[in-house]
């Protein structure tokens, strides 16, 4: 499972994992150093959010739990579960294309908006942990 008790938590290889949908109240941590970086985390049953230096990186409705999340310069990826399916959405560079798979099957070559924001619907439902890599296309 992937929910994570401590709501954030850095792994071994140096990514990050958060996030704890069974939780029916929201909780949260905030300024957990990681690399040199703060990150707030905030999540419960119907919501998951990480910030990153106070700057948005993650969001899912409903709650989710995530694994082994790293950013590169060319985009993000992590490891997802939850009880439903969801709608998320990460921080990357504005008006950028990006080629997103996910559960190891390419979905297509997606813009982030002029905020930086791509937003990608998975069904999680009875799924288990599913693969999600978003790369910057070129």
């Amino acid at each position: 499972m992937a929910v994570v008790e401590e709501l954030v938590r850095t792994e071994e290889s140096g990514a990050i994992s958060f996030g704890n949908y069974k939780l029916g109240a929201k909780a949260k941590v905030e300024n957990y150093e990681h690399g040199g970086d703060l990150y707030k985390v905030k999540t419960y049953k119907e919501l998951t959010k990480l910030e990153k230096n106070g700057m948005f990186a993650y969001e899912s409705q409903p709650g989710t739990g995530v694994l082994d999340f790293v950013e590169t310069e060319d985009g993000v990826t992590f490891t997802v579960e939850a009880d439903e399916d969801a709608q998320i959405t990460v921080g990357l560079k504005e008006d950028t294309e990006y080629d997103v798979t996910v559960d190891n099957v390419n979905i297509g070559t997606m813009k982030t908006n002029l905020s930086g924001k791509l937003s990608i619907s998975i069904e999680l439902a009875n799924a288990g942990e599913i693969a999600v890599k978003i790369v910057k296309n070129g």
